[in-house]
């Protein structure tokens, strides 16, 4: 999101490179900072001279990468998907309350049964593209139950999204044939020869949504360790993982109230 007046913001909303309309990737080495350099040059050339960033999931990773690497342009960060690390990760629960010692027990339940997807597409994701470029049945599988496990609907993934719009995100990925380069992000950004470092810190004005059905429940004061500069976190009342597909009119407000400061 960028913008030059005070009174009026400018929202330009780039797919990551390898995904849907961006077309896929054919070169090794696209990564989160490759993502995140690219974001930065793009908004140079539209003239946004100073921007608001929004992320999530991988989306978040890129902006935050956006937001370290250029401070002086990113004027604030909003993430609905937000990573830390505990202050002592010899007793990472040291600090957090109940409900925070609980989401981490469901964190670590949630790693043992649903993280099979990351490891396959963090390891041998070419394997798996050939079998999902193949088959439109296997595509629409491996896609829709990712939005059954990760969104706000009581197993009944149809109480989120309609039919038409899930075969909308089904039918990008296999138009544009980008399945597999999507997949590979997640090998360039923790695959066994990840280039990608320790997560650098954040200093700009931060905001958090956390929607309920959110994979990740990650603590404030977890996140605080990465993200120095947190002015906003917000407690949702529904939607999860693919918040602004799930939960479009709250996601807007919320981002609306946050950028409302930096006007």
């Amino acid at each position: 999101m960028g913008g030059e007046a005070a009174d009026a913001f400018h929202v330009v909303a780039p797919s990551i490179p390898g995904y849907g309309f961006s077309g896929p990737t054919r070169h090794k080495g696209f990564d989160i900072a490759a993502g995140g350099a690219i974001n930065v040059k793009l908004m140079e050339m539209l003239g946004c001279d100073r921007y608001i960033a929004q992320g999530g999931d991988w989306g978040s990773a890129i902006s935050s990468n956006m937001a370290a690497r250029a401070p002086d342009r990113v004027m604030a960060l909003h993430l609905n998907f937000i990573v830390g690390i505990p202050p002592d990760p010899s007793d990472p629960l040291a600090g957090l309350n109940e409900k925070e010692r609980a989401d981490q027990a469901w964190k670590a339940e949630y790693d043992r049964n649903e993280a099979g997807y990351q490891a396959i597409q963090g390891t041998k994701p070419q394997s798996l593209a050939y079998g999902l470029t193949d088959s439109p049945a296997g595509l629409a599988g491996w896609v829709v139950e990712k939005f059954k496990t990760w969104s706000d609907c009581g197993e009944d993934v149809t109480a989120s999204f309609s039919m038409d719009r899930l075969l909308d995100n089904i039918a990008l990925y296999w138009m544009t044939r980008t399945i597999n380069s999507a997949m590979r992000l997640y090998y360039e950004g923790q695959g066994p020869n990840s280039k990608q470092g320790a997560l650098a810190r954040v200093s700009v004005p931060t905001g958090y949504a956390h929607f309920p059905a959110e994979i990740r429940p990650t603590p404030r004061l977890w996140a605080e360790q990465i993200y120095t500069n947190i002015v906003r976190w917000t407690e949702m009342p529904a939607g999860g993982h693919f918040a602004a597909f799930e939960q479009p009119q709250a996601f807007v407000e919320e981002l609306r109230a946050f950028a409302s400061s930096f006007r």
